[in-house]
């Protein structure tokens, strides 16, 4: 494991002309908002190591490396490891592959995890000893280096394998265009004004309540961001409704910051806020609705795939009730439905 400014040194002269890079990540987030990054991890042709992040102090001849135009990252469900290196760098990859999306492609179960997908390409059954490990924790046991490095040991052959299959299914370029889709800075960025939508049971509030109850949630999201602590640590959700419904009342000092909070953020008090609990759809719309998913379920057996994978039941709504902005009218998606819809029109 690499610890000290020399080490990564040298392990970064080792992978220098290397283009293709197996990362993965590990971090702890029981006790914060943001992700705290413990270790990297990377694996090349030519190299194989982890980083102990919370023993470097600089950092940068990393970054400059991850984040060179030239470097493609491979990595498996990529989602958390791109928001925890995003958190400490604000940047994105200039190139990425997952290994995860590229095998629902092949018909792979959609959310296949890396061991299970590693055990079909290679025949190997990896250890998940330490799945819930508190990475934070110093020395590390040499299991738990063997089971960081096992995260990212196969993912090259894994993506090698995939490729080859991708390319002789001619599918290689959806699989390319839906990793892209992570790289998109707006998944990253926090609105504290939509933090309601991860309050569960505020659409069954009376509609008196809804405004409040967005106000609670947005400061309730700057206080966990501000302090760094998990939302329901500064409010559970329960505790929220009764405020919102106002069986319980703030302290003055949680007003206080309430009212200063609201001060600078205008659009909580000025714009009204309904919170729906969705639309039910009319009975030509379940017809409507029943209708695209034949069609795109024919074309899903036509090219292999998951029927869920070009549109599910919550796009097509949308869709019929003249969404424009829904994912299947653009790339991959509307190229294999493209005549579908025209001909449905």
């Amino acid at each position: 494991m690499i610890q000290t400014q020399a080490q990564l040194s040298d392990f970064l002269v080792s992978i220098k002309n290397d283009t293709h890079l197996a990362i993965d990540t590990e971090f702890r987030r029981i006790d914060t908002y943001y992700p705290l990054l413990c270790l990297v991890q990377i694996a090349s042709e030519n190299a194989i190591d982890c980083i102990d992040v919370l023993a470097i102090k600089d950092l940068t001849p990393l970054y400059d490396k991850l984040y060179h135009p030239d470097t493609l990252w491979i990595v498996h469900s990529a989602r958390q490891d791109l928001e925890a290196l995003h958190y400490l760098t604000g940047k994105l990859p200039n190139q990425l592959f997952d290994t995860q999306i590229a095998a629902c492609f092949l018909n792979h179960p959609t959310q296949i995890s890396y061991q299970a997908l590693t055990e079909s390409l290679q025949g190997v059954l990896l250890d998940k000893a330490y799945t819930r490990l508190d990475w934070t924790t110093r020395p590390l046991p040499n299991g738990a280096i063997k089971y960081a490095l096992d995260d990212v040991r196969y993912l090259l052959k894994n993506y090698q394998q995939l490729t080859d299959q991708l390319t002789s299914a001619h599918k290689h370029s959806w699989a390319s265009e839906e990793s892209r889709s992570l790289l998109d800075t707006e998944l990253y960025k926090i609105n504290p004004s939509e933090a309601w939508k991860k309050v569960k049971g505020l659409s069954r509030l009376p509609k008196k309540s809804h405004q409040f109850a967005a106000q609670l949630s947005a400061w309730r999201e700057s206080q966990a961001i501000l302090n760094n602590k998990p939302r329901k640590w500064i409010m559970a959700d329960d505790q929220l409704i009764n405020y919102a419904l106002k069986k319980e009342k703030l302290s003055k000092k949680a007003h206080r910051s309430l009212d200063k909070f609201l001060s600078k953020h205008s659009e909580l008090t000025q714009n009204n806020i309904t919170i729906s609990p969705g639309k039910i759809p009319t009975k030509t719309e379940k017809v409507r609705k029943k209708e695209l998913q034949t069609l795109i379920q024919k074309i899903a057996t036509q090219y292999n795939l998951d029927d869920k994978l070009i549109a599910n039941g919550k796009a097509l709504l949308k869709f019929i009730r003249g969404d424009q902005s829904v994912n299947f009218l653009t790339g991959w998606r509307y190229q294999l439905l493209k005549e579908e819809l025209e001909n449905a029109k």
